[in-house]
């Protein structure tokens, strides 16, 4: 509705505290968490991974403590820039539940949002599978080494993944409660172990030394200071290993709907755990590089009692030699995955830190799937059925709104991956479908950044457009440096989500950045292409069609979109007359329901109404202000009016001043007439049902589409339908007793549409049948058939650009133009070359011309009857009345036909008579004619005379196009 979010003009609206009360979710009994609990401590568990553990030291020992604290700056770096681009979305308004997912799509759109909301949950969920998987991998590693292996290395994996997610499960449908306080206990697990590494390294025992531990020493320091690599790594491959450690900034925002304050809480949680994470690893790579050698053999026998020449290692120079290594050893940061347990004070500490570390990732994995599940599939998706298989894991159980169909869902799609039990085969997909998220949210940032939208005024001020476009670069870069194939992977599975979406069209209106830039990138283009001359190489025709209301004209509509489709501007003009009061509220509604229409409708256009004493100061108006810039309109379009003699001769007047003023202001004049005729608003709905549907919630968002004919493929909307269940009732009420419904050509089989919007439930008389065949002629294919141009006049080329635009469209390709021309009976030839001639250098095409030698010939004597007997109650017939009384008759009614006038104008009668046989004979069975409009000097012709020129042209023929340009030209020879 109009106002419906605020008030008209001059009455108070909510206050403001009232309006953020609105927005404020009801918490009672619900569990919200701060930024400490639900952020900060989520982030730190899912970013201290395995990696920590298992894979540091070995990235120290090739990459050096130099390239390896470089490895983790670059890392930092891209988490850091993607942290603040989060936390500026985060805080640019109220953010619900569903993470990436809400983040993406409310700032780039539902097709980013969509596609990037199932791939990031899909991520989650398998990143569950990886860290069971490195989870399983450990407590194998353990069974191994006391010989109590179950099965063999494989199958144990597998056994005791599938029962630790089931464990796992089993927390997270308890509640958030306790998934939360298991974080706790995890988290504390984690920083005991990390606890227990640094106080080992100050504890150098001798029994340590042989298997490369030797405490805190300048020498060890200085020789892991430089890379070392081995077995074909290099600096890129140990990057690839170590990035997935630094994964797991958006855990906290996974849960937002599940905060207290997120625009405060993620912001702050999510920078302070990059922060301490990073510092630690950096710590932890600084602290292995200074007390551990590179390579040790494990054995006492190894130390050093004379002193060697040719041993220059540092672990000589603390009096071992361990130059044996260089075949195989089995310690060391190059052989060792354990070396964080080796070095610890109490090595069952660190195994613990290691099921934490995967098991808190895990669980924080298992929580985050199912909510971005239920966000992506729930919030937006769920109206537009986007996607249907995925809709019933959605629901919502508890108070909490727990989705607990989609922590299934997530338990199955993790316990299918650790089956494979391969940790190598998964993890490569994972990062790269966490990077991808990370690249959408910084380029979120800079799209909004870049569309300068008056809604883009995040509280988080420490962030820069630019820097979020390099992460977002950066992110994509890593994609590959980790694994190019994944990389192409994951773009493909975007790209087809994405297309999809965009083709399914989602019926949302999120504010999202994309509409800011299309807006901004529009008024730019707008603004420029004022400053450009037109050009006749550069026209094309741009329409007002005074349509009424759209739907109640659809052949008219078709016509014209068929020549202007990416072609040129079309704007549906529509005239409200009456009460300034009523006509105002009038506009606003009709202007969302009309524009809705013509989108719906697949309809290339715009709807502009006006407000107007009459139909031609509502004209005047559109034709001075409809369109922007160079954008404007330069051809009126309007339908024939077939019933002019049936009409008050007042309505006439103004109908022929229209064209008048259409010529004043410089616009061509396009006539458009069909035998059956064009208006089918009294076969239409009740304009009472119609508004009060219009008030109805769910009447805004549909629209009905009947089906005016058996065969055409294309529905033209023609109104706004009730709820379901009242289309469904009304349908049942108008089925007869065999289970048909009457009005079975008018509804397309297998819908259920209601026939109220016909005024008669009972089968439709012929003429109004063939009016609705009629109606949608134009969307359907034209076949191979003839567009007839009789071109009469000069009048800049309009005539002739018209069917030319016809025929480039799908639907009227196979069309051929015939060209009439009139001429002299002994200049035939010559006039029919010439002609040919310059269409050839207009470059358009055409089958045939036909120069009329007979077109000045007296038409015949019965059509001459004809018109007589038409025009006859509208004459003056001065000489039979006194000299006054035909004055005053002609002054009171000035569209009266005088004998003077009649005379005076019988050459251009006959013309017009002649005109219509000759259209008769020649162009009776053409799918369209294109003729040139004949004129008639302002105020030297009466109305009713130049319309009875009009109907004798044009009467009893094919759909036919009345053209008259503004004689500028709009063909060239020139290139």
């Amino acid at each position: 509705e109009p106002f419906e979010d605020g008030f008209a003009n001059g009455e108070e609206g909510t206050p403001a505290g009232e309006a953020v009360a609105a927005y404020t979710p009801d918490s009672k009994g619900v569990v919200k968490f701060g930024w400490i609990k639900g952020v900060l401590v989520r982030c730190m568990l899912n970013i201290w991974g395995v990696m920590l553990f298992i894979r540091l030291s070995w990235i120290v020992g090739q990459a050096g403590i130099g390239l390896s604290v470089l490895v983790i700056a670059m890392a930092t770096v891209v988490t850091t820039i993607t942290g603040l681009s989060t936390s500026a979305i985060a805080t640019n308004g109220f953010v619900r539940g569903g993470g990436a997912y809400y983040l993406i799509s409310r700032s780039l759109g539902p097709e980013f949002g969509g596609a990037i909301g199932l791939i990031f949950a899909f991520a989650n969920a398998v990143a569950v599978a990886m860290y069971v998987v490195g989870f399983a991998e450990t407590v194998v590693e353990l069974l191994k080494e006391n010989g109590a292996l179950m099965i063999d290395e494989m199958n144990d994996i597998r056994i005791i993944g599938a029962i630790t997610v089931v464990i796992l499960l089993g927390i997270s449908v308890a509640g958030m409660e306790w998934e939360a306080k298991a974080q706790i206990v995890l988290l504390v697990i984690l920083i005991i172990a990390i606890g227990d590494f640094v106080v080992g390294t100050f504890i150098p025992l001798d029994s340590k030394k042989p298997k490369g531990f030797f405490g805190y020493k300048a020498e060890i320091f200085a020789e892991n200071f430089g890379p070392d690599f081995r077995n074909e790594e290099t600096f890129f491959s140990v990057f690839a290993i170590f990035f997935p450690a630094a994964t797991g900034i958006l855990a906290g925002a996974n849960i937002s709907g599940d905060l207290a304050d997120p625009q405060s809480a993620i912001p702050k949680g999510t920078l302070l755990a990059i922060l301490i994470t990073t510092l630690v690893y950096i710590g932890i790579a600084v602290s292995v590089g200074s007390c551990v050698v590179r390579d040790a053999t494990g054995s006492v026998n190894n130390t050093i009692i004379s002193e060697l020449t040719n041993c220059t290692t540092a672990a000589c120079k603390l009096n071992y030699d361990f130059s044996s290594c260089q075949k195989e050893c089995h310690y060391g940061l190059m052989n060792n995955f354990q070396v964080m347990s080796m070095v610890s004070g109490f090595a069952p500490l660190i195994s613990a830190g290691i099921f934490s570390a995967t098991l808190s990732s895990a669980l924080a994995s298992l929580v985050s799937a199912p909510k971005i599940f239920q966000a992506s599939i729930d919030i937006a998706l769920c109206k537009d059925n986007i996607y249907p298989g995925f809709l019933m894991f959605a629901k919502g159980y508890g108070k909490n709104n727990e989705p607990l169909r989609g922590y299934l869902l997530t338990f199955l799609i993790a316990l299918g991956f650790i089956l494979i039990a391969e940790l190598n085969v998964i993890a490569p997909i994972i990062s790269n479908f966490f990077l991808a998220s990370y690249a959408l949210i910084n380029f979120s940032v800079f799209h909004a950044s870049l569309a300068k939208s008056p809604g883009w005024r995040p509280a988080f001020k420490y962030y820069n457009m630019w820097i979020s476009l390099v992460g977002a670069i950066l992110c994509c870069i890593v994609m590959f440096v980790i694994n190019w194939w994944a990389a192409l992977l994951t773009y493909v599975i975007v790209l087809g989500l994405y297309i999809y979406v965009t083709y399914k069209k989602p019926d949302v209106n999120w504010g999202s950045s994309t509409q800011a830039l299309t807006y901004l990138n529009a008024l730019q283009h707008s603004i420029r292409l004022s400053g450009v001359e037109d050009h006749v190489k550069n026209f094309r025709p741009q329409c007002l069609i005074m349509t009424g209301a759209p739907n109640s004209r659809p052949a008219l509509l078709h016509l014209v979109h068929a020549f202007t489709k990416n072609v040129g501007l079309m704007i549906c003009g529509h005239v409200h007359m009456g009460p300034r009061r009523q006509a105002v509220k009038e506009l606003s509604t009709d202007l969302a329901r009309y524009q809705r229409w013509l989108i719906k409708s697949k309809m290339k256009a715009f709807y502009a109404p006006v407000h107007a004493e009459d139909l031609r100061d509502g004209g005047q108006y559109l034709m001075q202000a409809a369109g922007l810039g160079r954008m404007r309109p330069n051809t009126l379009v309007v339908g024939f009016k077939k019933n002019w003699r049936q009409s008050d001769m007042r309505d006439v007047e103004t109908y022929i001043n229209l064209f008048h003023d259409a010529f004043d202001i410089q616009y061509g004049v396009v006539v458009i007439r069909l035998k059956e005729g064009l208006d089918i608003s009294h076969l239409q709905g009740q304009e009472e049902l119609l508004s009060s549907q219009e008030k109805s919630a769910c009447a805004k968002d549909v629209i009905v589409k009947v089906d005016y004919s058996k065969k055409t493929e294309t529905d033209t909307c023609i109104a706004f339908a009730p709820s379901s269940s009242e289309k469904t009732h009304a349908l049942h009420k108008e089925e007869d007793e065999d289970g048909k419904t009457p009005t079975k050509p008018l509804l397309k089989k297998g819908r259920h549409f209601p026939s109220f919007y016909l005024k008669s439930t009972s089968p439709l008389n012929l003429a109004d049948q063939r009016l609705l065949d009629a109606s949608t002629q134009f969307q359907k294919k034209q076949g191979k058939s003839n567009i007839d141009v009789w071109w009469l006049f000069d009048d800049g080329g309009l005539t002739l650009l018209i069917p030319y635009l016809l025929t480039t469209k799908k639907k009227w390709k196979d069309c051929k133009i015939r060209v009439f021309i009139g001429g002299k009976i002994n200049r035939i030839d010559h006039d029919r070359r010439a002609m040919a001639t310059l269409l050839s250098k207009f470059r358009i095409d055409f089958s045939d011309i036909m120069v009329l030698g007979d077109i000045n010939t007296k038409p015949k004597k019965e059509n001459i009857a004809a018109f007589e007997e038409m025009i006859e109650p509208f004459r003056l017939h001065e000489e039979d009345k006194e000299q006054e009384v035909a004055d005053k008759m002609k002054e009171d009614e000035p569209w009266r036909i005088t004998d003077n006038e009649l005379e005076l104008y019988k050459t251009k009668t006959y013309r017009q008579i002649r005109l219509n046989e000759l259209l008769q004979e020649h162009s009776s069975t053409a799918n369209i004619i294109v003729m040139s409009l004949p004129v008639a000097r302002k105020s030297a012709v009466s109305s009713a005379l130049y319309m009875a020129w009009l109907e004798a042209l044009s009467k009893d023929l094919p759909p036919i196009l009345l053209v008259r340009g503004n004689h500028q030209s709009v063909l060239t020879f020139y290139s």
